[in-house]
């Protein structure tokens, strides 16, 4: 057991219930941030301790911070789909502002702040087949609204020369408790596979766990001001993770469609627009056709294999495999 005290953002959330768990395991105090309206479905161990944290306010984050000092924070919090664009920007950019500027003020004796960011951050480059990987050196160039907030959120922090953080930048990543690949699961077992476009798509994933593996390693290895980038260290076409998925539901019948690009930003424009009409995110949506459309997401990882240790422990056949039994198990599907 160690007297170390960490706090975690977006902890109801899919990556940060799991951060939470490890911190636990690990014997740090662990305390979780959370809204008023925020699930605890994972986050019953008796051991959390709890803080409403309003990101979106200075002065109210100034208030419900005071007092509290924290070794390491991880900044999980932020928005992935939205009907407004302008929230991704109130969220994940002034959020983490507010988050930083009061630890600042409350002279925290902070020794490493992680950001989690997204490889989204970058958009379509280096689009010219074959494809290479993209790397820290590569010029962003974000192509959707949670893109642009992340990337931000990322010079905003860059400009705080003074501030301990590490930014990470996991690519797509996937496991138990995650939604939109379980739409996926979901549609293949209902005999229907869908995917978007016919040039080739080079795809990276990481299993959450590995992220998770990488936020620790950073709390004592992780250089200040550096950013990484998380895979598995492994490059798929399209159409091995509903192969993977189809493995593990039995190999049911079913039908494989493909639809041109043209078609998804019909479909997305539509979605968009009955969303605003229903005030439901469609999961179908504008920023989710440039995210499909991109054919490109190769990442170099060497920096956080060598400055690091980070190692994946998941190639995607296990972690589909263990992400599928997590279905089963809790009748998701």
């Amino acid at each position: 057991m160690n007297d170390l005290k960490l706090l975690v953002t977006g902890a109801s959330g899919f990556i940060g219930s799991f951060i939470v768990e490890e911190g636990l395991a690990r014997g740090y105090e662990v305390w979780a941030a959370v809204r008023k309206s925020s699930s605890r479905e994972f986050l019953t161990d008796g051991r959390i301790h709890f803080v409403e944290l309003d990101l979106l306010s200075e002065e109210r984050l100034t208030e419900q911070l005071r007092g509290h000092r924290f070794d390491f924070v991880v900044h999980a919090a932020g928005l992935t789909k939205s009907l407004k664009d302008s929230d991704f920007y109130r969220v994940n950019t002034l959020g983490t502002q507010n988050l930083t500027n009061v630890i600042k003020k409350l002279q925290m004796p902070l020794r490493r702040f992680i950001y989690l960011s997204s490889l989204s951050i970058f958009g379509p480059i280096r689009e010219e087949q074959p494809y290479t990987e993209i790397t820290e050196t590569d010029t962003p160039r974000p192509n959707t609204d949670y893109g642009r907030s992340k990337l931000l959120a990322e010079e905003y922090l860059q400009r705080e020369a003074s501030f301990p953080y590490v930014v990470l930048r996991p690519t797509g990543v996937y496991g138990p408790r995650e939604k939109d690949y379980f739409m996926m699961a979901k549609s293949i077992k209902g005999h229907v596979d869908f995917a978007v476009g016919f040039k080739r798509q080079d795809i990276t994933f990481v299993y959450v766990k590995d992220v998770v593996q990488a936020v620790f390693l950073a709390f004592e290895r992780g250089e200040s001001g550096r950013k990484y980038f998380l895979s598995d260290g492994q490059v798929y076409q399209s159409s091995a993770f509903s192969d993977l998925i189809r493995k593990e539901l039995g190999n049911p019948w079913c039908l494989r469609l493909t639809a041109p690009v043209w078609l998804l930003r019909v479909v997305t424009a539509c979605g968009d627009s009955i969303g605003k009409l229903t005030g439901k995110i469609s999961a179908l949506n504008n920023d989710k056709y440039h995210i499909l459309r991109q054919r490109n997401w190769r990442c170099d990882i060497s920096p956080a294999t060598e400055e690091l240790g980070y190692q994946p422990e998941y190639p995607l056949e296990r972690g589909v495999r263990e992400t599928i039994a997590w279905y089963k198990e809790n009748k998701w599907l």
